[in-house]
């Protein structure tokens, strides 16, 4: 589904090269749920954002990446353009700078998802659980919550039906309870659509009870693989061991409860 080879991605600023990517060679199966993890810096959003190729001008690429058998960047543009639309969906770490601060709910539900009709908008914020839908899609991004907000957005990837999400923080912003609710819900519309879940995270905790595998990232380099919990209850490379020490709520984070069943779910490979 999606393979990167020995991927090194530059930016170029002046006379000045920054390696965000250095040599990452990563495969995600096909009905994954992979949460990325490392420390601002370590190249994850980046990874994210190649993907779909949403790269500025003066990012420079060595190695291969695809994507749903698509080579990201040897394909033209209307290739591209339909990886984007039709077989992949983003859910943003900002969902309220997301959204056009011009146009109400309804208004960007019908541009996103060409669904003009107000029952089924309704019914599609009513299936990520937005209480009033029907108030929530004649108000403006600024006037609903953030916690809110991501469902729309989570709203608007699941109408389009995409096999490929990809979450770039999506629960930052977000208060502990409200972002519970958001990661359930998020991966809930995953198993739904029967889709790959790229999640890049700084909450190994939460990587943990949620996804089947991790990645652990530094300095652009992917350095350690597997199974969520055994990279993180036992991590071998000695930079996780000491991104597994420096954040507590790691240990034993499932204690609380059975893992969820998206954390046991085995992918298709």
């Amino acid at each position: 589904m999606i393979e990167a080879q020995d991927l090194v991605l530059e930016y170029v600023s002046g006379k000045r090269q920054i390696r965000a990517l250095d040599g990452v060679s990563l495969r995600i199966a096909a009905g994954d749920r992979l949460g990325i993890v490392g420390e601002s810096g370590s190249g994850k959003s980046t990874f994210g954002a190649a993907l779909g190729r949403l790269l500025p001008p003066s990012a420079h690429q060595t190695g291969a990446l695809r994507v749903d058998g698509v080579d990201v960047f040897e394909a033209d543009r209307d290739r591209i353009r339909e990886l984007r639309q039709n077989t992949m969906a983003f859910i943003p770490q900002d969902p309220v700078s997301s959204l056009d601060p011009t146009k109400r709910i309804g208004k960007q539900l019908a541009l996103a998802t060409g669904v003009r009709d107000r029952t089924a908008q309704t019914e599609m914020l009513d299936r990520v659980k937005i209480r009033q839908p029907a108030e929530v899609l004649r108000r403006y991004p600024f006037e609903i919550s953030g916690g809110m907000a991501q469902r729309v957005v989570i709203a608007i990837a699941m109408a389009r039906r995409p096999r490929i999400l990809v979450a770039d923080e999506p629960t930052a912003s977000l208060d502990s309870l409200v972002r519970d609710e958001v990661l359930a819900l998020m991966f809930a519309t995953a198993d739904e659509l029967s889709a790959t879940l790229v999640w890049l995270s700084h909450d190994l905790a939460a990587v943990r009870r949620w996804c089947g595998r991790v990645a652990v990232m530094h300095r652009g380099r992917v350095v350690e693989e597997g199974p969520a919990a055994d990279v993180l209850d036992d991590p071998q490379h000695e930079y996780t061991q000491e991104l597994v020490a420096s954040d507590p709520r790691n240990r034993r984070a499932t204690a609380g409860g059975p893992e969820p069943e998206h954390a046991r779910k085995e992918p298709v490979r």
